[in-house]
Formats: structure tokens, sequence, C-alpha cells
């Protein structure tokens, strides 16, 4: 009975993981391809549940809903990268001062710490009670995301964030505007989080304004261990992003072993955090004592 309950209750871990999954992708744009660390996702992810609730109480179809959501958490993003770029306040700070901005900005969009959106009284797209279908239409949503984001950053305006990422410097010298692209970069990954936040609502049936909290962590997550899960295989863009939904999935499909297995719910951000420093050791660890390395001659003069 008891394993049965745990086969029972991975296809809603599974649909969260592709949710996560979707944040971790906007996570991934900032963190590895933009390389700029962005904290600004706590906010916007409950800034997207916020706007697609609100929205979808007041009568807008579902669609029209995230979309809204969406182009609000890209504004997010936006603010970030004005602050980082036009101020000059470190990314980290510039993150950190957007989500705390965002937890007043979420609390007058819903007028409360919490706002309910049940699938029997509106028209959600996916909903906890028909966790197979949200299956399918999260699936569709990664593939779609994934097919979007690889075209994109086979232009030429998407080769030139993945040039500022890789060598800001050089990028400048090129002529490449890179405060531009970053606050591009930030408000694309944003938008992608706060999109997520719209479908985590729907899924759950509410949006609360402490649903944020730990998000940065678990994209980490996603992101490290989908590195880990694809790093035997040709690494090129689109096998890195399915790692980073396979990341998600593989996370929560832990995390809710964790909880069936009983463990104290007060200990699960703790156990959050563990998980992303074993992940982000891996490849240390690979190369510090697993590697084999060759000794050094010294030359002949």
């Amino acid at each position: 009975m008891e394993f049965s309950g745990w086969l029972n209750a991975m296809p809603g871990a599974v649909a969260q993981g592709l949710i996560w999954g979707i944040m971790a992708i906007g996570v991934y744009l900032t963190y590895k391809v933009l390389d700029v660390a962005d904290l600004t996702v706590d906010g916007s992810m409950v800034t997207g549940m916020a706007v697609c609730a609100m929205l979808m109480v007041a009568g807008w179809n579902v669609w029209a809903a995230m979309l809204v959501a969406m182009l609000v958490g890209m504004c997010c993003g936006l603010v970030t990268g004005l602050f980082h770029t036009v101020m000059g306040i470190p990314a980290i700070l510039s993150g950190i001062l957007t989500q705390l901005m965002l937890w007043s900005v979420n609390l007058k969009i819903m007028g409360k710490a919490n706002q309910a959106l049940p699938a029997r009284t509106y028209e959600v797209l996916i909903s906890q009670m028909s966790r197979y279908r949200a299956l399918v239409i999260l699936f569709l949503f990664c593939v779609v995301i994934i097919a979007l984001l690889y075209w994109f950053f086979g232009t030429r305006y998407g080769a030139a964030v993945r040039a500022t990422g890789n060598n800001e410097k050089m990028a400048r010298a090129q002529g490449i505007n890179t405060s531009a692209i970053k606050v591009v970069g930030l408000a694309l990954s944003n938008g992608m989080v706060a999109l997520a936040g719209a479908l985590l609502a729907q899924y759950k049936g509410s949006a609360d304004i402490n649903d944020g909290r730990g998000a940065i962590v678990i994209g980490l997550a996603a992101v490290i261990i989908g590195e880990v899960l694809v790093s035997k295989f040709p690494q090129n863009f689109v096998v890195r992003l399915l790692g980073v939904v396979l990341g998600g999935i593989v996370y929560y499909i832990v995390y809710q072993t964790v909880v069936f297995l009983g463990l104290d719910t007060d200990l699960l951000k703790l156990l959050s955090a563990v998980v992303v420093a074993i992940f982000l050791a891996v490849p240390y660890f690979k190369t510090r004592y697993f590697s084999k390395q060759t000794p050094k001659h010294k030359e002949v003069s």
C-alpha cells in the first residue's frame, strides 16, 4: 500500500517538476547563458501567480491572463536590469532590491496574502484534479519553449546575448551594447519565471504571497541536477535545456519521496539547500578526486 501510494503521488510530482523546470529555464538563462546572478525570481514567480489569478478572477481568458502575467514578469526583469546597468548596482543586489519591491507590489495586486483560483469555478488550463492532462499540457509547453529559445539563440541577437555571457569585454569590443543585452536577458528570464508562476497558480488552485520563497534555490537545483544528468550526452543548447527540465522533475520526485517518508516539513528548506550544495559540489569532486591528471614535465631548454 505504501509503495502504491508513492506511485500515485508521482504524476503530481512530475507535473510540479515540469512547472519548476520552466521556471528553472529562466534561471538558466541568467545563471549560465548571461552569467548574471539574479535573485529577482523569488518575487517575479509570485508576480506571475498573482497577475494570472487576479485576471482570471476578473473574468479574463486563461491565455490572455498568462500572456499578461509573462509581460509583467518581463517588466520585473527590466527593473532589475535598469538597476544594474543604468544605476551601476551589482546584479545580485539589483535582484534583491527588485525582489523586496515585488513583495509589496504582489500584495497590492492581490489585495491580500492569498487568492483562491479553484478549478471548479474558473476555466484553468491545468489543475491537480486532472494530473495526466496537466502532464501532457506542461510537456507541450516545455517543448514549445525550448524550440523558441533554440530559434532565438540562433539569431544574431541571441548570439549577442551568448557572447555577452561568455566574454563581456570582448563582446563590447565587437560593438555589442552589453548593457542593453543584459536588460533584455533579465527581462526574458523573468518573463519565463512569471509564466511558470501563472501555470503553478492554476495547478495549485491559488496564489500565495509566500509561494516564491526559495524559488531561486529550486531553480538552481534543477539547473545543477540537469547538468549532471546530461553530462554524458553531446552538449548542445537543446540538450542542456532538456536537462534543466529533467532536473526539475528529479528534484520534485526526491522532494515528494522525502515528504512521503514522513520527514518533518520544517526541514524541507534545509533539504533543498543540501541537495543544491551536493550537486554544486559534484563537478568539483569529479575534477579534484576522480579525474586522471597527467603529470606535467618540465621543458628542457
